[in-house]
């Protein structure tokens, strides 16, 4: 077949969203299919690139910044992505459409779809499905929702990354979405979990923004200072000026480290030597981190919130606590600090479960999705 995959955002731009768009095209690439992604160029990016077998176009689209997007840059990359998808169409002629996120590559996809003929599928992420990041995102979709009811419906198929995602999409446009989660590459998981140290390693990786509610969790691990711990932080947003703030002001500045925005490659080096990913995430749709962090062996401290019920099994590989309880949290963080041996066990049962989460397979279950769109655009060409 040949893919065109479509995506505001793609590595190194974006987030897990873009991470797992990029895994998904190697891996489809590699089951012999023609891949391109179309994206919106930001700096000094490249515009046209080869990579892992697939091909990358970046449009301009008036991106700034890699880690975040405001409502107007999201605006823009709908104005352009639209001629630039038809023009993609007319050259590569793709079987299938795939589109990352309703909101807003779902608009630019919807029109080219239209004008096109060819079919789409709709992968939803998180927070471009009502309801998804409340804190963000409600006002916003009480406003443009009638707009994007087309986006799903016309869709030849949905999916969504994580059962909680789907409930989303079924509970605001009544469809039923076919749940496949992101993937990873199980062959950077260690023959063993590494025993915890005498220090005990946490990470977080991902956006400083207010979803992931650092400010939050930090103030819990000040609890348990008494405790042999560090936390890594990996990311940049807002919030990074006032979160080294409120770092300080909780005498931690000592044990937690601002990294910054760095490749994933990076963020792969400093998992492999962690013993605990650290997310008191307000939501999340699937985690790539968190799923990334199965892969190597780390132990999830995690919110008890409904986007970490597909990679955390409580007492199991991790413990979490409901988000109006700080103190459970903290219980709970010191439960992990204190007994290395069960948090060794919470490594091991990470890896295990990672399994489920291969990328190949994922891959495999994508195309199965992708042909039978295509198939309805074989029909019509006949």
């Amino acid at each position: 077949m040949r893919i065109l995959e479509m995506n505001y955002e793609f590595p190194p731009v974006g987030g897990g969203g873009g991470k797992a768009t990029e895994d998904l095209a190697a891996e489809l690439s590699k089951l012999g299919h023609s891949i391109r992604v179309l994206t919106a160029r930001q700096g000094n990016l490249p515009r046209l690139e080869t990579s892992a077998g697939f091909e990358i176009e970046r449009i301009f689209a008036f991106r700034r910044q890699r880690d975040r997007c405001s409502v107007w840059e999201m605006i823009g990359f709908i104005l352009m992505a639209v001629p630039a998808g038809l023009r993609t169409v007319r050259t590569f002629r793709p079987d299938a459409i795939h589109v990352h996120f309703a909101v807003p590559t779902g608009f630019a996809a919807w029109l080219v779809a239209k004008l096109s003929g060819t079919p789409y599928v709709l992968t939803a992420h998180l927070g471009d499905v009502p309801g998804g990041t409340p804190e963000q995102t409600d006002k916003f979709f009480r406003l443009i929702k009638p707009l994007t009811r087309p986006i799903w419906h016309g869709a030849a198929a949905v999916t969504a990354v994580s059962s909680f995602v789907a409930r989303l999409a079924r509970d605001a446009y009544g469809l039923e979405a076919l749940v496949i989660p992101n993937g990873v590459d199980v062959g950077k998981s260690p023959a063993a979990a590494r025993p915890p140290g005498r220090t005990i390693k946490l990470i977080f990786a991902g956006r400083m923004v207010a979803q992931k509610n650092l400010a939050w969790g930090l103030k819990r691990l000040a609890a348990v200072k008494d405790r042999n711990w560090t936390l890594d932080l990996f990311g940049d947003g807002p919030s990074r000026t006032e979160l080294e703030r409120h770092c300080e002001a909780l005498g931690l500045s000592d044990r937690v480290a601002f990294h910054g925005w760095v490749a994933p490659e990076e963020v792969d080096v400093a998992m492999s030597r962690s013993d605990i990913l650290f997310m008191p995430s307000l939501s999340e749709g699937l985690s790539l981190v968190a799923v990334n962090a199965l892969a190597h062996g780390l132990a999830l401290a995690c919110s008890r919130i409904d986007g970490f019920a597909d990679v955390l099994v409580e007492n199991e590989n991790g413990l979490s606590a409901p988000l109006d309880d700080p103190e459970g949290f903290e219980r709970a963080l010191a439960r992990m600090l204190d007994d290395r041996d069960q948090l060794l066990r919470m490594k091991l049962a990470s890896s295990a479960k990672a399994t489920s989460f291969d990328r190949r397979a994922i891959a495999a279950r994508y195309e199965q999705v992708l042909r039978s769109a295509s198939s309805k655009l074989s029909q019509r060409r006949k």
